[in-house]
């Protein structure tokens, strides 16, 4: 697959995932505490979503840190790690921690 393909794919997830209805920029935005504010906004307003709330947030989030790979300055990848503390901050939530899950799941 091209690299014009790719992102227009990941793209297209973005504008049109049945997930969140994202602001238009969010992932722009200067602040993470407004990035993580819009998300939740978008995840709370939506009925398409498959997972709750906090869930379907951070897994766009996340996405969205993945697609960019490479791509993103080391600046924008603190900026968006930051949000995902602020996101989690505003569900009141904690952070697991990899060996946590791993013993969940065994």
């Amino acid at each position: 697959m091209s690299a014009t393909r790719r992102k227009r794919w990941s793209q297209k997830v973005t504008q049109t995932s049945n997930a969140l209805d994202l602001e238009t920029g969010v992932f722009s935005k200067k602040d993470p505490r407004d990035i993580a504010r819009s998300l939740k906004r978008s995840a709370e307003r939506s009925h398409c979503r498959k997972r709750a709330p906090f869930a379907s947030a951070m897994s766009m989030l996340t996405f969205y840190v993945n697609r960019a790979g490479k791509a993103l300055s080391k600046q924008t990848r603190r900026r968006l790690e930051r949000a995902k503390e602020e996101l989690r901050s505003l569900y009141r939530k904690e952070r697991t921690s990899p060996n946590r899950r791993r013993r969940r799941a065994a």
